[in-house]
C-alpha cells in the first residue's frame, strides 16, 4: 500500500465531482491555485479534485491532468482544460504548502473479471439514452470498449451519483449503477416528451 501513498499532492476542493476520463474546464483566479497550477504545469504533474459539499469535504476524489491551457490572462488568471485520470482517497490534509495539499492513496479496483453480459447491456442502455437525448445514433464500435466511467463522464447524473461511482471499487458494481441511471434517465425523457406532446395538442389525442 505504501507505494500508492503520495505526500504533497495538490488538492482543489470544488463544488463538482470529476470522473476518470472526464474533461473539466476550470477558471483559475485565486493566487494559491494559480501557484498550484503553474507548479503542475512546470512538473507535468497532476492535482486532485475533491467535492466540497457544503461544509463537508469528501475523502474520495479524482486526480486530473492539465490537458491544455485555454487562455492565460495578464493578471495571471487561467482557463484550463483538465482530464480525470485516477481515483484517490485523502489520507491526511497538509498545511505546509502555499496551496491545499495532502497525503493521498491511489485506489485500485478489486481483482475480478468484468461481467461481459452486464457490460453489453449497460452499453446498449447508454446508446439508447444518447440516441434519445442527443438525437445521435452511436456506432457499435464506439461503445464496445467503453468503461462505466467513460460512459458516465458524458452524462450529467448529479453530484451524488457521480460521487457514488467514485466510491465503488468494482467495475461490475459501477456498470450496474450506471445501467440503472441510464434507464431511469431514458424513462424521464420519455415522460417529458409525452408531456410536451400533450401540451402541444392541448391534451387532445390527434389522429391523422
Amino acid at each position: 500500500m505504501t507505494d500508492r501513498l503520495h505526500r504533497d499532492f495538490p488538492l482543489f476542493p470544488l463544488g463538482i465531482v470529476t470522473l476518470p476520463t472526464e474533461y473539466v474546464p476550470l477558471h483559475i483566479f485565486e493566487e494559491r491555485y494559480k501557484t498550484m497550477v503553474e507548479r503542475c504545469l512546470d512538473a507535468d504533474a497532476e492535482f486532485g479534485i475533491l467535492w466540497l459539499s457544503g461544509d463537508e469535504l469528501k475523502e474520495t476524489g479524482c486526480a486530473v491532468r492539465i490537458d491544455r491551457v485555454l487562455e492565460r490572462m495578464d493578471d495571471g488568471r487561467l482557463n484550463i482544460l483538465c482530464r480525470g485520470t485516477q481515483v484517490f482517497r485523502l489520507v491526511e490534509r497538509q498545511d505546509d504548502l502555499p496551496y491545499p495539499a495532502g497525503t493521498v492513496e491511489f485506489l485500485e479496483d478489486r481483482d475480478e473479471p468484468v461481467d461481459e453480459e452486464l457490460a453489453a447491456r449497460t452499453r446498449e442502455a447508454y446508446a439508447t439514452l444518447v440516441a434519445q437525448a442527443a438525437d445521435r445514433v452511436l456506432d457499435p464500435e464506439e461503445v464496445e470498449d467503453m468503461s462505466a466511467y467513460e460512459m458516465a463522464a458524458t452524462v450529467d447524473f448529479g453530484l451524488d451519483a457521480k460521487q457514488g461511482l467514485l466510491d465503488l471499487r468494482s467495475e461490475n458494481a459501477r456498470l450496474r449503477l450506471v445501467e440503472r441511471l441510464f434507464r431511469a434517465a431514458t424513462k424521464r425523457l420519455d415522460y417529458v416528451e409525452r408531456a410536451q406532446a400533450r401540451a402541444r395538442s392541448n391534451g387532445n389525442v390527434r389522429f391523422g
